[in-house]
């Protein structure tokens, strides 16, 4: 192929006194990359141009159908002449006789880059790679030359125009591009361009017959006077995670209400997923799109977040205020355009043709209406990133699916966390304040009882709650059943509604008696009737009973399911029978975690984590796992902490559940603010005893550093460690005028361990070789540094008798304290007492007045 560019081609095939067509001219080279444009040409035959900037002129080749995203699908591309550089504006129709009469739209341009640096070559081998960054097709492409069977190049310069594997990929989409008719810089129609060609008129008209004139479509013809009546909307089936074969399509799950716009007449009507008209209370919303062709769109409203993500609540507030300019229609589906039926189209299809809608309505309405994009991608991926940007979850459909009405398995749910609806049964007040929801599913003639929902009531939200609340009190309890709310606690009131509001919350799971775990109120669900809601979509998950074995003999198989996350091979035995005690399973450690859960966190929660997995049980390979791994689940957050590779860490029960679900036994947090890695918040003091050493002696020495702590003016508290020592841990304050540094965090717990030692060199040590310990305690200071770690309060160990690291009050410190009656076993009674740790940040003081005691700078 030549590389040198040259018009002479071109110039010679065009009448330029006929054509519209520029002349055009020569411009300067640039060394690699430049415009790329893709125009569709219905000449005699409907195709697309496709032209990169390349030796000062646009490189062309004439492309059979509209440019594939799906890697499998190659395009035969036809070497064509060079056009001048200002060909890329053109848009219009070369008149008949001409050299490639037709209608020409602008159908894609931007910038285009050789993924090699030496393109001359790349032209010469017939194989040139390059990265495209247009408005409708971006990543990584490729243009291959055909060879004839002896081997050398096609005489007719064919080529293969492919689409390499990128995030940009869509798997099975095919040829669903051929439905965009809509020009990406004026919007017109191919039909809208040739209604045009009068500005273009041949003066010397010839013999040759002009091609036809593009036909109007369906959608294009429309003389509907008003909008088409509801057309029944497409539900999701909920899933654990998103389905990860080829041919779906991931998109984001908006958290708003779900809205079909109908079109028609000059007149727009906006109705709920159960067809009611809600056009009024989106006003705004409603103007712009009675402006628009005639159509049924399937979508969402949203109301956006300063950082641009849908906030449920402040929809609510918009809508009970009236202020609803700034609200958000996400457009994901099209149904109808003019009067054609597109519901048997596969998915591919439809949002081809809904991209196209949305760009040429977009120009006077861009801040009301998007088009929502998918990904092809791993699902699973799109998940993590979904749940990492603290989005609701992802909507994955089947890309070759019919649109139909109703739930489908072509269209499956994932979420990042529990969010259900439940119906609202009554509510509590304290004198004139309110406290919380009573709320529940349909049961039988009445409710039965999910507990109660006491945070997420924002002020603009209760201003709406409470007359909507008012408007339906009543004097008999709607909720039925032995769990059923019967008398409200000292200075309490309840008041009963009847269920005929549903409310949409956010939770943590369910605790084994069904109830729900940290819910939260995040709005009134207008759009939904009580009759519409289900149980919740997982089974509420069991807290493990003392000794209790719920795995293996039991007789217990299948899928478990514990705070929303799917727990596989649940009979997995990970500590084996120890001194007569019940094996322990993989099912039982997840329920472990969901029920301490309350307690974990304030210890764990948005701190880097270093987690010690054994998949296997403590029998098999056992490793620590810092960074997100392949398959990682979503429930985990990634903090970076400028390293190679950013770790992981929990924010809430499911994600303690999903570190369960991936064999992870011990929990070894930063000891770090959360949040923050760079500011250390407490200093931990390990007392591990040399073999021969009891454990009263543990005891007695972790007095001693109690003692030496105080008298600096600090709040140790103590807890077990799960074997044979004790942790002697520190509270500081972590805010920006009380803060260290983690070499002054170091440096005094080194100070400290060494003035123990001094004091008592029989007893003590500071130094890590066993050998040095000789009958002594070795004091660990070593775990203050930046990356250093230790067993959080309540995590598991991987060791015979599944221990806990438990927090203790000092009065528990004495003769007769045996660490081994803190495990897993033992957890559901520990965990129905008060919590000695409960104070442990408020225990925080400034280290710095320590520092300066101890000479530490």
């Amino acid at each position: 192929m030549r590389m040198r560019g040259e018009l002479e081609t071109y110039r010679g095939k065009r009448r330029f006194g006929e054509t519209p067509e520029p002349k055009g001219r020569k411009g300067a080279a640039r060394a690699g990359g430049g415009r790329y444009l893709i125009q569709r040409h219905a000449a005699t035959r409907l195709h697309y141009d496709f032209r990169i900037e390349a030796d000062g002129v646009l490189k062309s080749w004439a492309v059979t159908k509209a440019p594939s995203r799906d890697p499998h699908v190659k395009r035969l591309a036809v070497e064509v002449e060079d056009h001048p550089l200002d060909y890329g504006d053109f848009e219009g129709t070369i008149p008949a006789g001409n050299y490639g009469a037709g209608t020409v739209q602008m159908w894609d341009t931007g910038t285009w880059a050789p993924q090699e640096p030496d393109l001359a070559a790349a032209f010469a081998r017939g194989q040139i790679k390059m990265v495209l960054d247009g408005e409708r097709l971006k990543g990584k492409w490729a243009l291959i030359r055909l060879k004839t069977d002896r081997g050398r190049p096609s005489k007719r310069n064919n080529w293969l125009l492919i689409k390499e594997k990128d995030e940009f990929a869509v798997e099975g989409e095919g040829d669903a591009n051929m439905e965009i008719d809509a020009s990406i810089t004026t919007g017109r129609t191919m039909a809208q361009i040739a209604e045009g060609r009068k500005q273009w008129t041949s003066s010397k008209p010839t013999g040759r017959k002009a091609p036809p004139k593009p036909k109007a479509t369906k959608a294009q013809k429309s003389d509907a006077e008003r909008p088409r009546a509801f057309v029944p909307i497409q539900l999701c089936k909920t899933a654990d995670h998103p389905p990860s074969d080829a041919g779906w399509a991931h998109e984001i799950k908006f958290d708003g209400y779900r809205i079909q716009i109908a079109t028609g007449g000059g007149q727009a009507t906006l109705r709920t997923r159960k067809g009611l008209d809600w056009t009024e209370r989106f006003p705004e919303l409603a103007a712009d799109a009675a402006r628009w062709p005639d159509a049924v769109i399937d979508g969402e409203v949203c109301a956006l977040a300063e950082d641009s993500s849908p906030d449920f609540s402040a929809l609510q507030t918009a809508l009970s205020d009236g202020e609803t300019e700034a609200l958000v229609y996400f457009a994901f589906d099209l149904l109808f355009e003019g009067s054609e039926d597109l519901r048997d189209l596969p998915l591919s299809h439809r949002k081809a043709r809904l991209e196209a809608y949305v760009q040429r309505i977009a120009k006077g309405a861009a801040k009301r209406v998007r088009y929502v994009d998918h990904f092809a991608s791993s699902g699973r991926a799109v998940l993590e990133s979904a749940c990492r940007m603290d989005l609701e979850g992802v909507i994955s459909k089947r890309l070759d699916a019919p649109y139909r009405a109703g739930r489908s398995t072509t269209w499956v749910k994932s979420k990042c966390r529990g969010r259900d609806e439940v119906v609202i049964g009554g509510w509590t007040t304290d004198g004139s304040r309110f406290r919380s929801l009573l709320v529940g599913i349909k049961e039988g003639q009445g409710l039965r009882s999910l507990g109660r929902v006491g945070t997420g009531y924002a002020q603009p939200l209760v201003k709406t709650l409470i007359p909507a609340l008012a408007a339906v009190e009543t004097d008999r309890s709607p909720f039925v059943g032995k769990d059923a709310p019967k008398r409200a606690t000292r200075g309490e009131t309840i008041h009963w509604t009847r269920p005929v509001l549903v409310a949409e919350i956010e939770h943590g799971g369910y605790t084994d008696g069904g109830s729900l775990r940290q819910a939260a109120f995040k709005g009134l669900r207008e759009d939904k009737a009580a009759a519409e809601v289900d149980a919740p979509p997982q089974p509420p998950s069991s807290t493990i009973k003392a000794g209790a074995k719920t795995g293996g003999a039991n007789g217990r198989s299948g899928k478990v399911v514990v705070a929303g996350v799917t727990i596989s091979n649940p009979d997995k035995v990970l500590w084996p029978a120890h001194d007569g005690a019940d094996p322990i399973t993989k099912a039982d450690l997840a329920r472990y975690y969901e029920a301490a859960a309350e307690r974990i966190l304030p210890h764990v929660a948005d701190r880097p984590l270093s987690i010690i997995r054994a998949p296997e049980g403590i029998g098999g390979e056992q490793f620590f796992q810092r960074h997100a791994m392949p398959g990682s689940n979503p429930r985990l957050k990634l903090i970076d902490v400028h390293e190679r590779k950013p770790y992981v860490a929990v924010v809430d029960v499911g994600g303690l559940v999903a570190v369960g679900q991936s064999g992870g036994l011990e929990l070894h947090p930063w000891g770090c603010a959360p949040g923050d890695p760079e500011t250390p918040d407490q200093i931990t003091f390990d007392l591990d005893p040399d073999v021969g050493l009891d454990f009263g002696d543990v005891i007695a020495a972790s007095k001693v550093v109690k003692t030496r702590l105080e008298a600096l003016g600090l709040n140790p508290f103590v807890k077990t460690t799960g074997g044979k020592g004790l942790h002697v841990v520190v509270p500081i304050k972590a805010d920006k005028r009380s803060a260290v540094t983690w070499e002054q965090n170091k440096a005094f717990a080194k100070a400290v361990s060494e003035a123990v030692r001094a004091e008592a060199p029989d007893r003590f040590t500071t130094t890590l070789a066993k050998k040095a310990r000789g009958g002594k305690i070795f004091l660990d200071y070593l775990r203050n540094g930046r990356m250093a770690t230790a067993a959080a309060p309540w995590s598991p160990r991987a060791r015979p008798g599944a221990g806990v690291a438990f927090p203790l009050a000092w009065g528990q410190v004495k003769t007769g304290l045996d660490p081994r009656a803190f495990n897993m076993l033992t957890a559901p009674a520990l965990l129905r007492k008060a919590d000695p740790w409960a104070d442990f940040r408020q225990g925080a003081v400034s280290l710095k007045p320590a520092l300066k005691t101890m000479g530490v700078s």
